[in-house]
């Protein structure tokens, strides 16, 4: 049984997601110990609500150099939600700009669309050789909440390394949907509020990423 920790820094559906995560077989403990999340099999990072609020309390626990020893080590992490946007560059909310964790290239900023929050179930393009999707059907529905995101993915290919694997959706535009990336993957939707299709990609990640 995998031994996974859900980062508490404050933000996120903490208990959601260690419900989740125990329904497809983990042993979860939801902490902010520093021990504990650089030991954990896998390392989730959840998130909730504004961007500079969730920096904010992710650095005030550590989190951010957590992330970086994990992934130097090739220790798996998955970012949910804004769990998911603090892993890039810089977050742009109302006016008000936030360095991120820097893990990828890009900037999180408003969606263009004639209705935010984009809350509520939608489909994704997901690309050929997908790990977290692996056995899910093209129309399968996964729930979002959220009004910001990724709208262009800045990263240039490269011949040495293997390039990320980038999961859109669309919503007035596309936006980033999921990042695979080796030890490190996210999901801009929620898994644990996204029933079946959700605990599918939970599944996959504790079998084919933790191991």
């Amino acid at each position: 049984m995998s031994r996974i920790v859900v980062l508490d820094y404050g933000s996120g559906n903490l208990r959601s997601a260690e419900r989740a995560l125990q329904r497809v077989g983990a042993d979860v403990t939801v902490t902010a110990d520093r021990h504990a999340a650089l030991e954990a099999d896998g390392l989730v990072v959840p998130g909730v609500g504004a961007y500079a609020a969730c920096m904010a309390g992710l650095r005030a626990v550590d989190g951010h150099r957590i992330i970086e020893r994990r992934l130097a080590g090739g220790r798996p992490v998955l970012g949910i939600c804004v769990g998911m946007q603090v892993l890039f560059e810089l977050g742009v909310e109302w006016g008000e700009r936030t360095e991120g964790c820097g893990q990828w290239p890009g900037t999180v900023e408003k969606l263009k669309a004639d209705v935010l929050p984009h809350m509520g179930w939608n489909t994704l393009r997901v690309p050929t050789g997908s790990t977290l999707f692996a056995g899910l059907d093209a129309d399968t529905r996964f729930y979002f909440v959220h009004s910001f995101g990724v709208r262009h993915w800045t990263l240039e290919e490269s011949e040495v390394l293997r390039p990320p694997l980038v999961t859109w959706a669309h919503h007035g535009e596309d936006f980033v949907a999921a990042v695979e990336n080796g030890a490190l993957a996210a999901t801009q939707f929620h898994p644990e509020k996204s029933g079946d299709a959700g605990a599918a990609v939970l599944r996959n990640w504790l079998r084919d990423v933790v191991g």
